[in-house]
């Protein structure tokens, strides 16, 4: 098995290293690290993964993770990879925020090995006055460090500009590193690229204040081969909470990425080992249409956010809905399906004593009239549940033995035209 930094390197994680000695050091002893999210959403997005998979390798190579939530710096707003200033939270907001991100980050740790601790930076930074933080923490930092600093030039040079609260955040986060530092003996900080100017500061604070040494890693920003940043759906983030993004919209994500992308994001996102993965990108290359690889990435990174159980749901309605009878899924899943379907209510009363299918092919619209229904249902291109109904079949009545899922029948006229019957 190859050194853990030698692992991070072949899957692609390694953008800045603080010390080229770092992997040296890695292989000595256990080492304490950490990574930090502010609690800015009620939820983490794909964005937040790469580093927390960093720790998660790092815990599997021996090294005590943990995870830091900012609690305190999430009240303040981190300028970086920002062109504009941030949203102040409520105390409450933020509070509810660190309680459900807090949650998500432990879910990629085997609790078996280093079990990762769970902090929050307003247990220690909450209760400093201002006076206290100017005598304790400001005087440690220069204003010519800061203003060089590439996530403060940004800032400075946009059209906004950028605030005291903003610009003393770095010194909020560098004393987080110098806490962990003296509490947990914490020697290596990981984080995204735009974090490199707030470790470094960390870095440098441990120095002047202990005279011993730290460590810095940053994964690079994640783009897709066509140059658009990895995580982003139709505009938006894709959230691990399955209130936010579901996780059919999640799982078909994954199975949607370009075939050049896939190697790379299984290197990434899972816990495949390198051969494996070597595997699935020749079976890419060999045969693209079977999407093997990218079934491979969707599962195991809806496994590792959604459980196992959901992963197989949702593997299970990929395969079927759309080629096969749809039967035994759950309401949530086919109604995530089913967005973008039109749809028609009916009462619980009413399938259980059957509605005739001609009368709800015209209730639903899909035929302009009972006699449009019956030429339909004549030439067998009318579907209940994706099978198809007989000529011979014009009497059918829809009953409950026809529901997809709880309360779901899913009618279709012709090759695409889906409408979703929902039982109220």
């Amino acid at each position: 098995m190859p050194p853990v930094l030698e692992t991070l390197r072949l899957r692609g994680f390694i953008h800045q290293l603080s010390d080229e000695n770092l992997g040296d050091y890695l292989e000595k002893q256990p080492v304490t690290v950490y990574v930090g999210a502010d609690p800015t959403a009620d939820s983490l997005h794909l964005g937040h993964v790469v580093p927390i998979m960093v720790l998660a390798h790092l815990q599997r190579a021996g090294h005590q993770p943990l995870l830091v939530v900012g609690g305190a710096t999430g009240m303040i707003g981190d300028p970086s990879g920002r062109s504009d200033e941030r949203n102040l939270l409520t105390i409450e907001q933020v509070a509810h925020n660190a309680k459900a991100i807090g949650a998500q980050m432990q879910r990629f740790f085997d609790p078996n090995l280093n079990p990762p601790k769970l902090l929050n930076n307003f247990d220690w930074i909450g209760k400093m006055s201002f006076i206290d933080w100017l005598r304790d923490v400001g005087k440690h930092f220069t204003l010519g460090n800061m203003l060089a600093k590439e996530s403060v030039k940004r800032r400075l040079e946009s059209e906004h500009g950028i605030s005291y609260t903003e610009f003393s955040y770095m010194t909020l986060q560098a004393y987080d590193f110098l806490h962990l530092f003296d509490a947990h003996q914490c020697t290596l900080q990981v984080g995204g690229s735009d974090q490199w100017g707030n470790i470094t500061a960390g870095i440098d604070l441990i120095r002047r204040q202990r005279a011993k040494p730290a460590y810095g890693i940053t994964m690079p920003l994640i783009l897709t081969a066509s140059g658009e940043k990895f995580g982003k759906s139709a505009g938006n983030a894709l959230w691990l909470d399955p209130a936010r993004t579901s996780p059919w919209d999640f799982y078909q994500y994954f199975v949607r990425q370009e075939d050049k992308d896939v190697a790379r994001l299984l290197k990434l996102f899972t816990f495949l080992t390198l051969e494996r993965i070597a595997e699935l990108e020749a079976a890419v290359q060999s045969d693209p249409a079977k999407r093997e690889g990218q079934k491979a990435l969707a599962f195991e990174v809806t496994k590792l956010i959604h459980g196992e159980k959901t992963a197989e749901e949702m593997r299970h309605a990929s395969e079927v809905v759309y080629h096969s009878e749809i039967k035994s899924m759950s309401d949530a899943t086919l109604a995530a399906v089913f967005a973008s379907v039109p749809s028609t209510d009916i009462t619980r009363a009413e399938l259980e004593s059957g509605i005739g299918l001609i009368d709800l092919l015209t209730r639903t619209g899909l035929a302009k009239s009972k006699n449009a229904a019956r030429q339909a249902l004549e030439s067998e291109s009318i579907y209940v549940n994706n099978v198809k109904i007989a000529k011979g079949e014009l009497d059918t009545r829809i009953g409950a033995n026809h529901l997809a899922s709880e309360s779901f029948v899913v009618l279709r006229s012709g090759k695409k035209n889906y409408h979703l019957v929902r039982v109220g």
